[in-house]
């Protein structure tokens, strides 16, 4: 008798919706036909590395044939002095989201319960619910983390809590006396993971830096990745800083050899490279506000942002989804965060925004 397959996954995976990353330009252009198509979609840094981080990756394929550090004793010793932190707090890891597997399988356990915002990253409630636990999604305020909603959700039952400044998907973000005092709402038994993938593009003067909160909270984990403005997305490197106790733990699931020699010499060298990643915030954050006022032009509602994207409420996202695919670009539909109204379109080349703009006046004149 056949059996189904479902029954011989673990509960917590049973009932998972799979990840939905950004249609690939190859994809897209393989379904339909169109030729030189862009992708907005993942919030990628549309100018890549800097010369720094190619060049080491370039030289690190020489080795290729040799497993990498699994200590990661360069990069470790590199985020240490960037930081100002020890080396044994750092956790690497296969980009972020492999860190956040591995925190959220290190502190919880099934039936137990993590908080996150109604409008947070996917990839937080999979990694929970993988588990056999439970993930309560607090409402947002004006599509922001509301601090006082999640710390009034907090009971003996929560063991973690996911925060991301600024967030995925909206772009929106809190302050520094706003983060103190959620922290300070937070019970020494519960886990506050602080996902900062986005900080470097930041521009705010109230923005706070996670990691100065380190010292007095040793119950906090601030995640971070090279995904981002570094350019690195490809090779897939992320870590987190945490209380050196917390890093142990979690250093004992961590897999060996997560983070491949090219990565790992690559991200050496983009963590040098402060050149690049001060012109990558002044690029963004100037095609940013461009691009924002362009779409406010054509009559979109574009959510305040500090990161590398916008959150545009588009009225019908998913029609207009599949128009810009037709035209050859790719945006990010918000379906899965409950966001039927809004596409996240990430800033592009001046090119490529251009191309956006031009897709949309004319799906615009065509409706």
């Amino acid at each position: 008798m056949a059996c189904d397959p479902v029954i011989l996954a673990a509960p917590g995976v049973r009932g998972l919706v799979p990840y939905q990353p950004g249609k690939p330009i190859e994809e897209l252009e393989r379904e339909l036909g169109v030729t030189g198509a862009i992708k907005l979609a993942s919030n990628e840094n549309p100018y890549g590395p800097g010369a720094k981080a190619k060049a080491a990756a370039a030289a690190a394929l020489a080795q290729m044939e040799r497993y990498p550090d699994g200590g990661g004793f360069a990069l470790k010793r590199a985020l240490a002095h960037r930081l100002a932190v020890s080396e044994r707090q750092i956790t690497l890891g296969n980009g972020s989201n492999d860190v956040l597997e591995l925190i959220a399988r290190t502190f919880l356990c099934p039936g137990e319960t993590a908080l996150c915002d109604e409008h947070a990253f996917a990839a937080y409630a999979i990694s929970v619910r993988g588990i056999g636990a439970h993930m309560i999604e607090v409402p947002s305020r004006a599509y922001a983390h509301d601090l006082d909603a999640m710390a009034h959700a907090l009971s003996p039952s929560v063991r973690m809590v996911f925060l991301a400044n600024p967030n995925n998907p909206t772009g929106t973000w809190f302050g520094r006396e706003e983060l103190a005092g959620f922290l300070a709402a937070v019970p020494a038994s519960t886990i506050v993971v602080l996902d900062e993938a986005y900080l470097e593009y930041v521009t705010e003067p109230d923005y706070p830096d996670g990691c100065g909160f380190l010292a007095r909270h040793p119950n906090l984990v601030v995640v971070r990745t090279f995904s981002k403005i570094h350019g690195l997305a490809g090779l897939r490197v992320g870590y987190a800083v945490s209380d050196p106790a917390l890093a142990e733990l979690m250093n004992r699931l961590r897999q060996p050899f997560n983070v491949n020699i090219v990565a790992q010499a690559a991200a050496v060298a983009a963590l040098a490279d402060k050149a690049h990643v001060e012109r990558m915030r002044a690029v963004n954050a100037a095609d940013r506000a461009t691009l924002a006022a362009a779409l406010r032009d054509h009559g979109l509602g574009v959510l305040p942002s500090v990161g590398n994207f916008l959150c545009v409420e588009v009225g019908d996202a998913a029609r207009l989804y599949e128009a810009l695919l037709r035209q050859g670009v790719i945006v990010r539909p918000l379906k899965p965060y409950g966001m039927t109204a809004h596409l996240r379109i990430t800033v592009g080349r001046p090119e490529e925004n251009a191309r956006l703009l031009r897709a949309l006046a004319d799906i615009m004149r065509a409706a």
